[in-house]
């Protein structure tokens, strides 16, 4: 009645299983892994894998006794793996300035931190194997039966083997118990805790929130230590039985204390696989019971639970775990649903190079790459190279301005300024971005000012061109004015004026209509783009920036016939217009212009004639 009683209160029985990481958890399903973690931000990062296995592991799985050596050691790599992931991401950011540090990440494009991850993986296993195997057998083997001869001959020599038995539970107990001093492994216990209260909670129909699951058991008989307490079990039970037959019954072996405790080692490591397998389907089946007997077979391995491996979890750890089980039960649910990974620190070389590989393959410029990770880390683009590694807290940044440009939203519009003749432009979907191109007119511009001269910026948009004139030539008692139809673009060209000093007189009009007076240099950079190209022009262009800036009707002319038509009577005696034009519209503008004093055509970087310079 009591095992029929409490399988009813497990609702909902599950297959997934857990373990607990760096300030996380990672829960595994049938088909996908989810490792959460919570970052040094406070924000939890989630990191979901499908699971790739071979046909072969599959086939092996499926096997009594084998299947237990495939799972132990499966779960032991992904383990690992995913405690390097986990410290990774809430690791310290990396000394980018240490000498090893930049040649690991320059010459052989590593981190130290995967470095240490790797070296800590080799001590770990090379501690386990000196706690759980050698000490036992050095304090039995050299110590006390060299100590006391009678027990390798009281009663059968059993004793020997009852105490090397009780020696390794007392080190697993032991280690168990010292290792709690470290804050680390405290924290580590309580995610353990929340990973346990998690997956009972649901198996037993709670809702899956902190409030909820902080009332669910902490104890779980899947636990990997109960796993571990069995392993031991066994582990002393069989090579307890298999070196008595084989050295005491059967090769009649008396060795010296050094062979003896050679050869009952080779045997512990040569055994191991066989009590793996034997373990994993003892606790295997007696996961599947509520009765007396498996309760007392599972009750050292709960106890130590309780006592030792798990703690009471803070609901933000609860939080952690329960993102980590709802990812695993959503894409176990839906095989569209994608991976994702953490963000993390890295070698700046690879994390560019894998950076610009994702915007070719998008159609993205790969430059944009570049401007992205010098702007983020603070450092010129001819920078890059010299510097050896990516801390997390920037890698973070990086990733989200990488992800918004993935969506096609130009870089400049994401990164909300730019830089335009040394002075600094805010710029967003009200403005058009200033090109490269551009600034030559600007400069151009400059060149041609003359003290207190009046400069007309006609269609200025973000201001960019009046803005750098203003800044250039604020010691000349220069006046300049910006003109736009657009009284969005108009207050963004305030707020850039604002922003670099300068008094720029911006007025709403369009084309002449609200302009006033007349001007030594009218400057201008119209839209100029046929009204029939815009659907094929670059989709960020097309998508984003504003079409009233770059459609110039059906031949791409309509701005510079109003300004041929009205320009005269704005321009002062002996003024100048100077004009961006598109590629191959040079001669039909200055077609336009047949009244001129003379008119000059300029090349912009590419050698593509761009610019024309009328004086009337």
């Amino acid at each position: 009645m009591a095992e029929e009683n409490k399988r009813k209160n497990r609702k909902c029985g599950t297959y997934i299983g857990g373990q607990a990481v760096m300030e996380g958890v990672m829960m595994m399903g049938k088909t996908c892994t989810a490792c959460a973690v919570r970052d040094p931000d406070g924000n939890i990062q989630i990191e979901a894998k499908r699971l790739h296995v071979s046909e072969g592991v599959k086939r092996a799985s499926k096997i009594p006794f084998v299947r237990g050596i495939v799972n132990l050691v499966s779960s032991l790599v992904r383990g690992t793996r995913v405690l390097m992931r986990s410290a990774k991401v809430y690791g310290d950011d990396e000394d980018e300035g240490g000498k090893v540090s930049g040649w690991l990440a320059q010459k052989m494009k590593i981190s130290v931190m995967d470095v240490v991850s790797v070296i800590s993986v080799c001590l770990g296993v090379i501690i386990a194997l000196a706690l759980f195997m050698f000490l036992p057998r050095i304090i039995t083997d050299l110590w006390l039966i060299p100590s006391f001869p009678a027990l390798a001959t009281a009663h059968g020599g059993v004793w020997k083997y009852v105490l090397w038995g009780v020696i390794k539970f007392l080190i697993f107990i032991l280690y168990l118990s010292i290792i709690l001093v470290f804050k680390d492994i405290r924290r580590l216990y309580k995610y353990h805790g929340a990973e346990h209260k998690t997956i009972n909670a649901y198996e037993h129909g709670m809702p899956l929130t902190p409030e909820s699951v902080k009332n669910a058991s902490r104890i779980h008989d899947r636990c990997g230590t109960s796993f571990l307490f069995i392993v031991i079990l066994i582990n002393v039970l069989v090579l307890s039985l298999v070196t008595w037959g084989i050295l005491d019954v059967w090769l009649h072996a008396n060795l010296n204390p050094a062979l003896n405790f050679l050869a009952r080692l080779g045997i512990e490591l040569v055994l191991l696989p066989v009590i793996a397998g034997i373990s994993y389907e003892l606790l295997r089946f007696f996961s599947k019971f509520e009765n007396r007997f498996a309760a007392v077979f599972k009750a050292p391995g709960m106890l130590i639970q309780k006592t030792l491996t798990t703690r009471e979890p803070d609901e933000d750890m609860l939080e952690v775990a329960i993102a980590a089980f709802e990812k695993v039960l959503e894409m176990d649910a839906d095989p569209s649903v994608p991976e994702t990974s953490f963000i993390t620190g890295g070698v700046l070389s690879k994390m560019l190079e894998e950076t610009k590989k994702q915007f070719a393959e998008n159609g993205i410029d790969e430059s944009d790459a570049e401007w992205i990770y010098s702007i983020t880390l603070g450092i010129k683009r001819s920078e890059l190279a010299s510097r050896p590694s990516v801390k997390p807290s920037e890698s973070k940044k990086i990733d989200e301005l990488v992800r918004e440009r993935l969506t096609g939203r130009p870089l400049w519009y994401i990164m909300g300024d730019t830089d335009f003749c040394g002075v600094k432009i805010k710029v967003d979907e009200r403005v058009l971005i200033p090109r490269p191109e551009t600034e030559l007119l600007a400069e151009t511009v400059i060149k041609s000012v003359e003290n207190g001269a009046k400069v007309l910026d006609m269609c200025t948009g973000s201001g960019c061109i009046a803005v750098a004139v203003a800044k250039a030539c604020a010691d000349k008692g220069v006046k300049v004015t910006g003109a736009d139809v657009s009284d969005a673009a108009l207050m963004l060209a305030r707020e850039n004026a604002s922003l670099n000093g300068v008094d720029v007189n911006f007025v709403l009009s369009d084309m002449f209509t609200s302009v006033r007076g007349r001007f030594d240099i009218i400057v201008c950079n119209p839209p100029y783009i046929k009204s029939g190209e815009i659907p094929y022009i670059q989709r960020e262009v097309r998508e984003y920036e504003p079409r009233v800036a770059l459609d110039g009707g059906d031949d791409g002319l309509d701005f510079y016939r109003t300004i041929a038509k009205e320009v005269k009577s704005y321009l002062a005696k002996d003024g100048m217009l100077i004009m961006e034009c598109g590629e191959g519209q040079t001669e039909a503008v200055l077609q336009l212009f047949k009244k001129r004093e003379y008119a000059i055509v300029m090349k912009d970087l590419a050698g593509t004639d761009r610019f024309v310079k009328i004086v009337f």
